[in-house]
Order: structure tokens, then C-alpha cells, then sequence
């Protein structure tokens, strides 16, 4: 939920914090509830329950698809960005089987490096204050073993160090949902009355299976009796390329070229592309300064690399000079070796993406876009930009003899009509007026209930031409009598070419 509500605001659609909202992933029979914010949480709806039983009993609930594969990268990318405590950090998003979504967290190996950071509590504060300020939240536990940190880290204090686990109900153990059942009907609601039991009958009720099945496995490894062992995964390799300088510099133009020969032989041999580059230069006043630049496709051509920097290198500070330039790619993707075609032709796949790199580094990121359309019937909603070479998705078309140039926002109008709820006859826009020749509707556009407000009202389309040939698109907003407000307002909504 942190991570979509952050993707809320960087694209301007953010909703307030007391509006109930919630994500919602498909399960065996509908949709269920996947994540929920502070304001969901405290009406009552839950997760894992179903969308249609959440709707009832929170009306105002705004739910939105999640996103698991894209939370599960953004995780494995959180663990790795979570080395700067220890260096071994592992993503961990279990969950009982058969459920929704997971617990996610991080599992950080500390041993040995606690003292780095001032102690155990002052590495807690500090680990919660760099999530928070990335706008995560988060609840923290330190314990000696993998099950123990987990069970103090979701039911436990906050913030809890070496605290007792046998106060925490069972289901801290990562068990599955119905073996917790199972343990609550035979009166077993705490670790501590688990362990209190005899092993042998434990062990006779619950067969050797899988961990999750087997209290006893759990109840070992929360104790450390049976190891659990993080095992983090290699760090992706790095990819840079420095220069350093006998004299300091003022323009690293000269040193560009083979900064991107030596970043692309290292990326030929892992046989990987950039797609996003970073230059820095090192001061000798102490002072760093870094630009970048983006690839629309994976690329190692040096060529083309050193391009994009070409008009940007004005934006460093060189100050007294540096001595030290440094190119890296932080971003990489695999890129395996192309045969050439036999005629010696071109890859014009591979010389759209240098277009589309060569513009996007001299107008911005944002001013290159292709539009998508969107299966929706409501006009505005009916399209949305997606970078220029990315996969558009399957979608339905966008329906015909719509206007090619649609406003971003619609801008109303006055009108003169012989009947109440025909076409106009005569409209006056931007202080000028128009004389109807002929119309053409309407094409009426109803509300769409799932997601438009209560009492948002139907649009009927007029495509009318004025007496200069002027090709215009309408739309009246509700009826005289359809109890939803005053009188139909007129709005402007498009030109045809």
C-alpha cells in the first residue's frame, strides 16, 4: 500500500489519507482484499475478505488493482538498497498457503555489525527513520533467530529487542491457517502453551511435513535449535569506468569516449545493454557532481552512449576542476549479441530507440510519449501515455469518428437551441459565436458506476459544423429531469481536423 500510495502522488492523483482505500488481487471467487490503508483499516475492512463484502460494509471504499509482481521487485530492490546495515539482507513476503498477497518484509543478518551504528536501539531508530523517509512504514524486531524476529516484528512492541515470544499467539510461527485453527480448538493459543507440551505427543499429532504444517519445526527454529540460516543473494554486478587525472580538468568532454569504451567491454563480456548511465565528477574542493541519462532500449554502444552526454555536460559545476571522472551504469538489462541480417541492413528497431534516446536527451523525459488507448467508454479516461517504445498491452479500440484533437480538460460553452433537449443551433466559445449548419446525434455516455462519484450526470454528443466548415464535438451534461442537479450545462470537448 506504501508503495502505490508514493505512485499516487508522483503522478498527481493522490487521494486524501481519511478516504478508506484499499487494493484488491483475484481470488478463487472474486476479488479479494490484497492491502488497505490506516483509514480502510479502521472502518473494518480487512485483508483476504471479499471486494463485494468490503463495498457493503464501507460504501465510501475506493479500491484499485494491486500490483504483486511489481511489489515483489520493488522488495528484492528494497533488500538490496537495505545492505547499507549488514550485508546480509534477504526479501521475505511468506504468507499461509491458499492466501492473498504476503507479510512482506526484510530479514537482515546483524550479527557483528550492530556497534557500527551506535548499539542495537540506535540501529532500530535508524534503520525506521531511512524507511520513513523513503515513505515506508515499517515495524522492527531483533531477536536472535530468523522465527523469532519475524514473530516480534508482526505481533510483538514495537520496536522490539530480545523481547519474550511465548506471549504471542501461534500463528506467529508462520504456520498455515488451518493448523492455527487446529492448535486454537485443542486450547493452544500462545507459543508459550506449545511449548509447554510434551514433544512426543506434539510430534505424534502433527507428522513430519512441511515447515508450515509442523509446529514443531517452527517452535525450533524460533528457539534456535534448528538453524535457519540466511542466504542472500549475490549483489548485481557493477558496471563503471574512471578516469583518473593527473591535473584537474575543467571539461571531461576529451575523457568521454573511452569512459563509454571501457563500460561497454564490460558490459559486452557480462553481455548486458545500459539503460540508465550516470557521469560523475569528483572536485578537488571536495564537491561531487553527476547527471544522467536514460536508454530507451538496453544499449552498449559506445558511440551512441557518449551522444546522449554531448549537450549535457554544460549542467556539471566543474568549480577549480576535478581529477577524478567516474561513468557507471545503474541500471542494466541482458542483452545477448544479434547476428546481422544477410542483406547488411540495419536494425531499425535499434535506430528508433538511438532516436528516441537522442530526443529524449535534449527535451526531457517527458516529451516524448505514445498514446495507448484504454478500455474505457468515457473519452477522457479513453487513452493514456506510456513511453515511446514500451509494449502496449491488449486493449479494445478506441471508438471511431472521435476527434483527433481532444482537450485535456472540457471548457463550457453557451448555447441557443430551438428545442430543450435537441442540438444547438447556435454556441458561443472563447467570446466568439458559431452558427450550427449541421449536427449530427446524439451519441449518448453514460457514467461509469465503478468508479465515477454518486450523482455524476450522462453526456449526450453532439459532432456539429458551423457555417465556415468548422468541425466541432459537444456534449450536453444531463437531463432537465434527471433529478441529478440544475438545468444541462454545454461544454466543449473536442475539434476535428
Amino acid at each position: 500500500m506504501d508503495r502505490w500510495q508514493r505512485m499516487q502522488e508522483r503522478s498527481g492523483n493522490a487521494l486524501p489519507d481519511d478516504l478508506p482505500q484499499a487494493l484488491a488481487a483475484e481470488g478463487a471467487h472474486g476479488p479479494v482484499i490484497h492491502a488497505v490503508n490506516r483509514a480502510a483499516g479502521l472502518a473494518g475492512v480487512s485483508v483476504g475478505a471479499r471486494v463485494v463484502d468490503m463495498r457493503a460494509l464501507c460504501p465510501a471504499l475506493r479500491v484499485e488493482y494491486a500490483d504483486p509482481q511489481g511489489d515483489r521487485t520493488a522488495l528484492d530492490r528494497l533488500a538490496l538498497w537495505a545492505r547499507r546495515w549488514c550485508p546480509w539482507t534477504i526479501a521475505d513476503d511468506w504468507a499461509p498457503a491458499g492466501t492473498v498477497g504476503g507479510s512482506h518484509g526484510l530479514i537482515l543478518d546483524t550479527t557483528g555489525s550492530d556497534h557500527l551504528w551506535g548499539g542495537e536501539a540506535a540501529m532500530l531508530a535508524g534503520m525506521e527513520a531511512d524507511l520513513s523517509a523513503l515513505g515506508l512504514s515499517a515495524r522492527l524486531a531483533l531477536a536472535p533467530t530468523w522465527g523469532a524476529a519475524w514473530a516480534l516484528a508482526r505481533f510483538g512492541p514495537v520496536r522490539a529487542i530480545c523481547a519474550p515470544t511465548a506471549p504471542l499467539p501461534v500463528a506467529a510461527l508462520r504456520l498455515d491457517g488451518e493448523t492455527v485453527l487446529l492448535l486454537n480448538r485443542l486450547g493452544l493459543r500462545t507459543i508459550g502453551h506449545l511449548a509447554d507440551l510434551p514433544r512426543l505427543s506434539l510430534a505424534r499429532r502433527f507428522p513430519r511435513g512441511a515447515p508450515a504444517q509442523n509446529p514443531l519445526i517452527r517452535l525450533d527454529q524460533v528457539t534456535g535449535h534448528l538453524p535457519e540460516p540466511v542466504s542472500a543473494p549475490d549483489a548485481p554486478p557493477v558496471f563503471r569506468s574512471d578516469a583518473r587525472l593527473a591535473e584537474p580538468i575543467l571539461d571531461p568532454s576529451h575523457h568521454l569516449p573511452g569512459l563509454c569504451a571501457g563500460l561497454c567491454e564490460q558490459l559486452a563480456k557480462a553481455r548486458h545493454g545500459a539503460r540508465r548511465l550516470r557521469l560523475t565528477v569528483y572536485r578537488t574542493d571536495g564537491e561531487i557532481s553527476r547527471i544522467e541519462a536514460t536508454c530507451a532500449r538496453p544499449s552498449r554502444d559506445p558511440a551512441h552512449l557518449a551522444f546522449l552526454f554531448r549537450d549535457r555536460l554544460e549542467r556539471i559545476n566543474p568549480g577549480f576542476g576535478f581529477d577524478l571522472i567516474s561513468l557507471e551504469a545503474p541500471a542494466t538489462e541482458a542483452l545477448a549479441a544479434r547476428q546481422a541480417d544477410l542483406a547488411g541492413d540495419p536494425d531499425s528497431g535499434q535506430d528508433l530507440s538511438q532516436l528516441v534516446d537522442r530526443l529524449t536527451a535534449r527535451f526531457g523525459r517527458t516529451a516524448l510519449a505514445q498514446v495507448q488507448p484504454v478500455a474505457s467508454h468515457i473519452p477522457e479516461r479513453s487513452e493514456t501515455r506510456i513511453p515511446p517504445l514500451a509494449a502496449p498491452p491488449a486493449v479494445r479500440p478506441r471508438p471511431t469518428e472521435r476527434p483527433q484533437r481532444l482537450f485535456d480538460h472540457p471548457e463550457e460553452i453557451g448555447v441557443l437551441h430551438t428545442v430543450p433537449e435537441g442540438p444547438p443551433a447556435q454556441f458561443q466559445w472563447r467570446r466568439r459565436s458559431y452558427r450550427v449548419a449541421r449536427y449530427q446525434g446524439p451519441e449518448r455516455i453514460a457514467p461509469e458506476w465503478w468508479q465515477d462519484k454518486p450523482g455524476t450526470r450522462l453526456r449526450d454528443y453532439f459532432k456539429v459544423e458551423d457555417t465556415e466548415g468548422h468541425r466541432f464535438w459537444l456534449y450536453r451534461e444531463g437531463r432537465a429531469d434527471d433529478g441529478r442537479g440544475g438545468a444541462p450545462r454545454w461544454f466543449l470537448h473536442g475539434i476535428f481536423a
